[in-house]
């Protein structure tokens, strides 16, 4: 990304998973962009050290690129955004894409780095995709950011309705929209018919289900020998994704007679929509993305219209049928209502989805005498006995500082220490990916 000699924005964005990373980038683009030829970003990725910490492959195939990109732990993060913000040329945004108590730790460990000083980047935090559980949870962890953002108008109105049913200041709420949508529109079918399975790794959860939708997708490959049929994976085995999958569905695949044009494929999800027809999903944020292009777009029912899939966010879009209905040649057409409330903006005004989200960070960062501390809601007063624990989770204290014996808290790692923490690393996604879900499987016959 070349250096504009006359005005640069530094953008910093802490991320704990491939997904989120994409958000948080694109976000980042999005938001500090002005469209003047004299602007510029700097953009540097920190990636959060832990379970889901993404892959060199995982990196390239999202696909955004940074001027600079490391893994750090929480207490590393803090002591460079300390030494930043110290420094001549503090970064200007802090984009923290983490899962809410990631977010939480971070605000407070930053108002303990930032402490006295009024010259620090304006914090902004928000939600990779559809949020459809654990509203109250998430925003309240995601309170005391300078803005949270919320990808759609109903987003946008569910948040302010929480934050102030609590008492909390909902003025940082920020509609804007998904960063990632785009693309070429749908024009029509292609040659061949190209209908996409998009997987996700959590969703459905259980061996019998994943197996029954491999079996339906398969199935309609097989009565539609003309068509291609893909199955859109996250990851490939071993690789950890914003959620955890214990039974991925390349090892399903690997016990079924697959017919010739039934194929597993990984890449951007962008790219596959480049050829897709109709996109079939549980729950997936690829839905939002077809529908975006106004391709074709079926939200399953097979397994119930539930909570606990996602699923029922889409009740009322119009998109909601079943396998059965699909192979008798169902095509759903979007409610225009819906989708316009969701942040999609098919009708065109997606490139104006971000203006308000650059207009108050350009306020703020012109804020006479700087900005004021971070305030989050939940403090040692209003949670006392939740606060603490998720600061622990990131080795800070009550107040935010690191906790004595914190990784890296005095020192940079040293050569052995690198390849000790590589290994268990290494270990601990071993038992969680492999160990783990043999043990609770065992613990349920």
């Amino acid at each position: 990304m070349p250096v504009s000699a006359t005005k640069v924005l530094r953008v910093a964005v802490l991320a704990d998973s491939d997904t989120r990373w994409k958000w948080g980038a694109l976000t980042a683009n999005r938001i500090a962009a002005d469209d003047s030829p004299e602007s510029d970003i700097r953009l540097d990725g920190y990636l959060l050290r832990g379970r889901a910490t993404p892959t060199a492959r995982q990196l390239t195939e999202v696909g955004v690129r940074a001027d600079s990109l490391r893994e750090v732990t929480a207490v590393e993060f803090l002591r460079a955004m300390g030494e930043d913000a110290a420094g001549e040329e503090p970064y200007d945004v802090l984009v923290l894409a983490l899962v809410g108590g990631g977010v939480q730790a971070m605000l407070h460990g930053l108002g303990q780095a930032w402490k006295g000083r009024t010259r620090r980047p304006v914090v902004v935090t928000g939600y990779v995709g559809v949020v459809y559980e654990k509203l109250a949870d998430g925003l309240l962890l995601r309170h005391g950011a300078d803005l949270v953002l919320a990808n759609s108008r109903q987003d946008a109105e569910r948040f302010r309705a929480v934050y102030d049913g609590v008492g909390a200041d909902a003025s940082a709420v920020t509609e804007v929209a998904l960063p990632f949508l785009g693309g070429a529109p749908y024009t029509g079918e292609h040659e061949p018919c190209t209908v996409v399975f998009a997987a996700q790794p959590s969703v459905p959860e259980n061996r019998r289900d994943r197996t029954y939708l491999l079996e339906r997708l398969v199935q309609h490959a097989r009565r539609h020998p003309e068509r291609e049929v893909l199955l859109k994976l996250r990851s490939r085995p071993g690789e950890h994704t914003t959620h955890l999958e214990e039974l991925p569905y390349q090892r399903l695949a690997q016990k079924t007679d697959l017919p010739p044009n039934f194929r597993l494929v990984y890449g951007h999800m962008g790219e596959v929509l480049d050829r897709t027809d109709l996109l079939v999903t549980i729950s997936s944020t690829a839905a939002l993305e077809a529908l975006h292009r106004r391709i074709p777009t079926v939200v399953l029912t097979d397994l119930g219209v539930r909570e606990v899939l996602g699923n029922h966010h889409f009740v009322g879009s119009g998109c909601l049928a079943s396998w059965d209905q699909l192979d008798a040649g169902h095509r759903p057409t979007a409610d225009e209502e819906w989708v316009a409330r969701q942040g999609v903006a098919a009708d065109g005004g997606y490139a104006t989805a971000f203006d308000q989200a650059r207009e108050r960070i350009a306020e703020l960062l012109d804020r006479p005498g700087g900005l004021p501390p971070l305030a989050p809601y939940y403090t040692s007063v209003t949670a006392p006995g939740y606060l603490p624990g998720i600061l622990a989770r990131h080795h800070l204290g009550p107040d935010g500082s690191p906790l004595p014996g914190a990784p890296a808290a005095d020192r940079e790692p040293g050569p052995v220490r690198q390849i000790v923490r590589r290994a268990a690393r290494g270990a601990y996604r071993h038992g969680v990916q492999r160990v783990a879900p043999v043990i609770r499987r065992m613990g349920e016959l």
